[in-house]
């Protein structure tokens, strides 16, 4: 069975989302130039366009962050070809089976890096991230993992799509902070890492 491959709009405008009717990768990944792209071929092949900034692989779809410059329109179906006919002129294959983590955590079954042991109200919050909140994200072709959780500052990495969302703001106070607030304790303020 072929790859076959179908755009999707994100919350964020300056990234598209390109979803695989099969699984590319058991781990997720941001890469954001070919020496972050650990040999996977169609993230070397993507990051050649002049237009692609980074990309963000998760099971089974790509999130490409373009430039501003130019406008979804010009270019969505350009790289939904591109990478229709490139994984089709491979052989099917976990994109990521060679990548090695620091140490195995799971977010929403997948497995993130992470150099350090957390604490019983990291893991709560990390829980609750894994529940509500990374099916949705990754739903919108972002992730959202624990950073760390200390004096009540719950922070978060984002990546792919939600990394320089214009709404990630909103979806931080509005949604999660509000829903640890009800679960954890309502001085928690959550906040992006801005790494």
């Amino acid at each position: 069975m072929n790859y076959s491959i179908y755009a999707e709009s994100t919350p964020n405008p300056e990234v598209m989302k390109f979803v695989s009717n099969r699984m590319l990768a058991d781990k997720s990944i941001e890469i954001k130039n070919v020496g972050e792209a650990h040999g996977i071929s169609i993230a070397i092949e993507l990051l050649k366009f002049p237009f692609v900034e980074s990309i963000y692989m998760s099971s089974n779809f790509i999130s490409i962050t373009k430039n501003k410059n130019l406008e979804w329109e010009s270019i969505a179906m350009q790289l939904r070809i591109f990478i229709t006919e490139h994984l089709n002129s491979n052989e099917i294959t976990n994109h990521t089976k060679d990548i090695k983590v620091a140490k195995e955590n799971t977010i929403n079954n997948k497995q993130y890096a992470n150099s350090r042991v957390l604490t019983q109200k990291e893991k709560e919050v990390e829980a609750i991230l894994n529940e509500y909140i990374a099916p949705a994200v990754e739903s919108d072709g972002g992730a959202i993992t624990l950073n760390y959780y200390k004096e009540n500052i719950v922070c978060v990495d984002l990546k792919g799509a939600c990394s320089g969302c214009p709404s990630s703001t909103s979806t931080l106070k509005g949604g999660i902070e509000t829903l640890l607030r009800q679960k954890i304790s309502p001085e928690i303020e959550v906040i992006a890492n801005e790494e």
